[in-house]
């Protein structure tokens, strides 16, 4: 299928007065096994966008909320791009939607390959230069250089024969420029390492061959922690920010949040990531991404263009970032949002943290420390934690994922 085949779609009338949106709207939620789908689907659904979702799979986590009025079932995006693309051009033409919201990286990057003026069909995103400014990681840390933003050492190559290793002291992280690499047929997954010695990197060499033919850095380990600011923006102009910490994660080491809570947003990150987004002239959604070393300094490390895993919380924090997003694309925003939001909010992902604690239980942890999370992990969380996929009024997704999870224990 030919890229322009695709913008002649018909397109959604996006005049509405913006007191009948709320009521009138209708959206298209991709990627719908997604727990951000999930969240887009609650948030919009409550505040009475008609809302479809759409993914894969026969069933899928946000297509059994009460909130998604139809399912769809599409090709697999990774594995047949253009067959994707083909299906999601039907189902566009056939219904007038105001909003179309991809929440992976894949499907966005894709679509926005083959759509020019992302507005069009309601893509809440900058054209793909922009996004890929940002989301190619070798690009973004020339960036963080000309806008004088703390990042780790890097050094780039084109390929992995380019690579001194003499010159090279370790530990280090071995990060390709793209976390998936489309190839025009395919995807390619790619994967940030920490590298401890040369054999190391001689074995990931070898078992990663897209190093041979694709860019990738080579970057000082910065110890530390992970820190983010979330952040929306309107054509260029920042709206409204936010910021979580994460308690407990998968894999342990270091992971997704399984556990969460809200907190302030640090005054530096925040005016480091507004830097960024400044520059670029942004607009949507992003997670600008730190490491924060032991002395206190924020090193930049990659932003996420879409939304992410934990945004349930924001949502439950006061910060809806699903709403006010659409609310923009379809004309409606007044651009008033509360200045603050509840701090100490938590969210717990309970099927992610059993997860969690079964990898602390049989890894290399001290007695002392499996033994703190296996207590820790049947406390009471209190009044101010929720559930990310289990709540009362609509549990359809937390037994459509339970049932996954058991099948997949059983191996089926």
């Amino acid at each position: 299928m030919g890229e322009r085949s695709l913008l002649l779609l018909k397109m959604p009338n996006r005049s509405r007065e913006s007191n009948n949106i709320m009521k009138s709207g209708r959206v298209l939620v991709l990627d719908a096994n997604q727990r951000s789908a999930l969240a887009v689907t609650r948030s919009l659904g409550r505040s009475g966008v008609s809302v479809d979702t759409a993914d894969y799979t026969p069933t899928s986590l946000a297509g059994e909320s009460r909130f998604s009025q139809r399912y769809f079932k599409s090709p697999n995006v990774i594995e047949d791009p253009c067959e994707y693309l083909s299906w999601l051009s039907n189902i566009l033409t056939a219904n007038d939607y105001d909003g179309v919201f991809p929440v992976t990286e894949v499907t966005s990057q894709l679509l926005l390959r083959h759509y020019e003026e992302p507005d069009k069909i309601g893509l809440p995103f900058p054209p793909i230069n922009r996004v890929m400014e940002l989301a190619d990681k070798g690009q973004l840390m020339r960036k963080a250089a000309d806008l004088n933003l703390p990042f780790p050492e890097t050094q780039w190559f084109d390929s992995s024969s380019d690579i001194d290793k003499s010159s090279l002291s370790y530990p280090l992280v071995i990060k390709p420029c793209l976390s998936k690499i489309f190839t025009g047929g395919c995807w390619i997954s790619t994967r940030v390492k920490v590298i401890r010695s040369e054999k190391e990197l001689m074995d990931e060499l070898a078992v990663s061959d897209y190093l041979n033919h694709h860019p990738f850095m080579l970057q000082e380990f910065i110890p530390g922690s992970g820190a983010g600011v979330f952040c929306l923006y309107n054509q260029g102009k920042a709206i409204t920010f936010f910021a979580h910490n994460r308690i407990r994660e998968k894999p342990p080491e270091g992971g997704v949040s399984v556990l969460s809570e809200s907190v302030k947003v640090d005054p530096l990150m925040k005016s480091y990531a507004v830097k960024l987004l400044d520059s670029v002239g942004w607009h949507g959604v992003a997670m600008v991404e730190f490491r924060v070393s032991d002395d206190g300094t924020p090193y930049l490390m990659e932003v996420n263009t879409r939304f992410w895993g934990s945004l349930q919380l924001a949502v439950d924090s006061g910060v809806d970032f699903p709403l006010w997003l659409w609310q923009i694309g379809a004309n409606g925003f007044n651009g008033n949002v509360p200045e603050n939001y509840q701090i100490g909010r938590r969210l717990r992902w309970l099927l992610g943290d059993l997860d969690s604690l079964y990898l602390v239980l049989k890894g290399r942890f001290p007695v002392g420390v499996k033994l703190k999370r296996f207590l820790t992990f049947f406390l009471p969380q209190g009044l101010k934690c929720r559930h990310e996929v289990n709540r009362w009024g609509d549990m359809g997704p937390a037994w459509y994922e339970l049932r996954q999870y058991v099948k997949q224990l059983l191996g089926r």
